[in-house]
């Protein structure tokens, strides 16, 4: 498939580094960019809604649409599953829409595969102690699974140089106004502003 007038953004990040809140504010201040929405088989937690955040679904359900050749991507994380369907997505691209994918390295190297066009980025702790501390902020896990957490983060960090971009979620507003400035800058490429300022352009050289 040649470029989509859409650009398809995947984002990954170790646990806690903030991904999940800096595109959450992104959204609030970019018009025509979404999410989409992964499958996986892990637990709904406080607050989630099905459909919305995920959508919630059985191992065995998962697996049967691997088979099927239903998800641009999948992964195991950690004792969970998780996947990106991929109806719609391509739909959403050729219409001009922007799409998200949060997803690990793994997910991110399947896609890499299939859609080349996709603009990674990686979001980066301002440091492991920043990290551990924003973990156990969140008062959800025990210290073996934040200790796991904490390697896995490692392991997920070693693949930066697998991105085209590297953002440090130090500054909070700071790491938004940079993920925010990638996203206006692909929006100004020719191939996509030949087409949206198709009308402009003629009147201009008439």
């Amino acid at each position: 498939m040649s470029d989509p007038l859409g650009t398809l953004y995947v984002i990954s990040a170790p646990s806690g580094a903030g991904k999940t809140s800096l595109v959450k504010a992104l959204l609030e201040q970019t018009p025509g960019i979404g999410v989409s929405v992964s499958h996986t088989t892990r637990a709904k937690r406080e607050g989630e809604v099905d459909g919305s955040d995920y959508h919630f679904i059985e191992k065995e359900t998962f697996l049967s649409m691997v088979e099927q050749g239903a998800f641009l991507e999948h992964a195991q994380v950690f004792d969970n599953y998780y996947g990106t369907a991929v109806a719609n997505i391509e739909e959403k691209l050729n219409h001009g829409e922007d799409v998200i994918l949060e997803i690990d390295w793994q997910g991110a190297a399947q896609v890499r595969k299939q859609l080349p066009y996709a603009v990674k980025i990686f979001i980066l702790p301002p440091s492991q102690a920043a990290l551990e501390e924003r973990l156990r902020g969140r008062g959800q896990d025990s210290d073996e699974i934040i200790a796991r957490r904490m390697r896995d983060a490692q392991s997920e960090t070693s693949h930066y140089s697998e991105y085209d971009y590297l953002v440090v979620n130090d500054d909070f507003d700071k790491a938004l106004i940079e993920l925010r400035s990638i996203i206006l800058a692909r929006r100004s490429r020719y191939s996509a502003q030949s087409q949206h300022l198709s009308a402009l352009l003629k009147e201009l050289l008439d």
